[in-house]
């Protein structure tokens, strides 16, 4: 019975003994430790705080005042800037529709009493077999009837070829100018003479063009 006190003491003081040897060891930290507090701002600093505070504090009032009628020219300001912003971005289709709209505008379109005269001006050489002068006819006629009706279109280096190809002209005409431009270069340049046929299509193209409401 009284075994039982001795035989405990000893583990009772190897634990005593264990626990002091690791609290007294430096390789392992009990106690917290608390980072440094940071060192107070110079003085100087707070000099530049209240200097700012006497500053900027009337500016800061102004501002806050003033604010309702600040908020309000900025909405405005906001606006603008994208109002600006869409008319920068369709400025060149506005332009290109502008041109578009005054180049087809009015367009070409021979007196139809001139044009029966013409006509009959041009019969009257290929009734004597000169198809190609009067293939040439109806086209130098009409080419100085658009420089009189639409003088912005034509330079002085302005082709027959490239006047067949104006967008400005309408459809109808482009078809008519293409077709006796394109007898009247072939007799010129390529020295091959119109014949009945030439002929027959240079004049119905023209006919139909400016006496077929064109």
């Amino acid at each position: 019975m009284t075994a039982g006190p001795a035989l405990s003491a000893p583990r009772r003081d190897g634990f005593d003994a264990a626990y002091d040897q690791v609290r007294g060891g430096s390789d392992i930290q009990f106690a917290p430790s608390f980072a440094k507090p940071p060192d107070p701002p110079p003085a100087w600093w707070g000099d530049v705080i209240k200097w700012l505070e006497q500053a900027l504090g009337p500016v800061a009032q102004a501002l806050a005042s003033a604010w309702p009628v600040l908020s309000k020219l900025l909405l405005v300001a906001l606006a603008v800037g994208v109002l600006a912003l869409v008319w920068v971005i369709l400025a060149p289709y506005i332009a290109d529709w502008r041109e578009r709209r005054a180049g087809a505008a009015p367009d070409w379109t021979p007196d139809q009493a001139l044009a029966r005269r013409l006509l009959e001006e041009a019969d009257a050489l290929a009734a004597r077999g000169r198809y190609d002068e009067a293939a040439h006819l109806l086209l130098y006629r009409s080419i100085e009837d658009i420089a009189a009706k639409r003088p912005e279109l034509l330079r002085p280096s302005t082709t027959a070829r490239e006047i067949g190809a104006f967008e400005a002209l309408s459809a109808r005409a482009r078809s008519a100018f293409g077709v006796i431009a394109g007898h009247v270069e072939a007799s010129f340049f390529a020295r091959r003479p119109l014949d009945r046929s030439a002929w027959d299509s240079s004049r119905e193209a023209y006919r139909a063009f400016a006496l077929d409401g064109g």
